[in-house]
């Protein structure tokens, strides 16, 4: 008697339930590592301030430390604790047991993070801090581990269970760490109060650092300024426009405040037999856009596309200081 035969699947179906089945899993691993999440802030209690307490006090650097995937975890919060303000490296404990350990000073603290608390490889560490009195702070998943009881202060993750059908590979542990690392990072900067201009300090390449790039840095200053008066004559201002080459001249009065600008579209517009001898205030498109000296250039660079113009007088108050030409911005990287 021949076995009843299976009907194949569909290749589209057969997709669908593969997309299915993927799509399931991934709201489950997000959904599951959320409420861990949600569970530590709520958790979170006065240790979490006597750490900040610590790394506030901190002369010299934020030690970072951890073996596996707490290590990479600890070399992103080292990067961030740097990139704010807070001086830090990564140290591996393996390493550190190799020579290592003469990177850190008497004026530093250690952040040292392990989920079982038990990592052989942490155990040099433990030592040296205990020995040379340096601060150490833990992010662990069990405040009675070996690591928990050596901390100066320990920041204890829930207990939640990892994602996944095999609930071992290192993944809600390690959101929580990553997560922890981020709100110790956020709290030490907000409680030093570092600025936008010192983060720009330390991110001067890349998009971050092209956003937050002021006026100020790129303008060309007083000495490059085209200004004339308004009774000067268009020849004369025209000298002054093609010596500055920003295809503009700007008019001020006896106080040295700004009364308006000549532009190249203003000499077409006024194309006229008399041209040169005609008076710069005649020509003149009175109250110009301006900028001022401490707005970020990608303002600047909003305004002129607006505008439909290529440069900024930069004022304090109604005084010219500077002026900013789009091809200024755009060398800047900023666009």
């Amino acid at each position: 008697m021949n076995a009843p035969t299976k009907k194949a699947m569909p290749a589209a179906e057969g997709g669908e339930l593969e997309e299915n089945r993927d799509l399931t899993a991934g709201r489950r691993v997000l959904q599951l590592e959320a409420r861990a999440l949600s569970r530590l802030a709520q958790e979170l209690d006065a240790n979490f301030a006597e750490a900040v307490d610590i790394l506030d006090r901190t002369r010299g650097r934020i030690v970072v430390s951890g073996m596996g995937k707490s290590g990479h975890v600890g070399s992103k919060i080292a990067a961030t604790l740097a990139s704010t303000g807070a001086p830090a490296i990564f140290v591996h404990p393996a390493e550190a047991s190799h020579g290592d350990l003469g990177m850190i000073t008497h004026d530093d603290a250690l952040l040292i993070l392990s989920n079982s608390g038990e990592t052989t490889e942490l155990g040099d560490m433990l030592q040296f801090s205990k020995r040379n009195k340096i601060p150490l702070i833990a992010i662990v998943g069990k405040a009675g581990s070996t690591l928990g009881e050596s901390a100066d202060v320990a920041l204890v993750m829930p207990d939640e269970p990892e994602a996944g059908t095999l609930g071992l590979a290192p993944t809600t542990s390690t959101t929580m760490t990553l997560a922890l690392g981020d709100a110790l990072a956020v709290a030490l900067f907000e409680r030093k109060q570092f600025s936008e201009s010192d983060f720009h300090v330390f991110h001067p390449g890349g998009k971050l650092g092209q956003s937050l790039v002021r006026v100020r840095e790129i303008m060309h200053g007083p000495d490059d300024l085209p200004l004339v008066g308004p009774d000067v004559v268009m020849s004369e201002a025209l000298v002054v426009m093609t010596a500055k080459r920003f295809g503009c001249v700007g008019v001020i009065d006896g106080d040295g405040e700004l009364l308006g600008i000549v532009t190249d579209g203003d000499l077409r517009r006024h194309l006229t037999d008399d041209l040169l001898e005609r008076r710069a205030g005649e020509l003149m498109t009175a109250e110009p856009t301006t900028i001022r000296e401490d707005a970020l250039a990608a303002e600047a660079v909003r305004v002129m596309n607006e505008r439909q113009i290529t440069g900024l007088f930069v004022t304090d108050g109604a005084r010219p200081i500077g002026i900013l030409h789009i091809h200024d911005c755009l060398r800047a990287g900023i666009s």
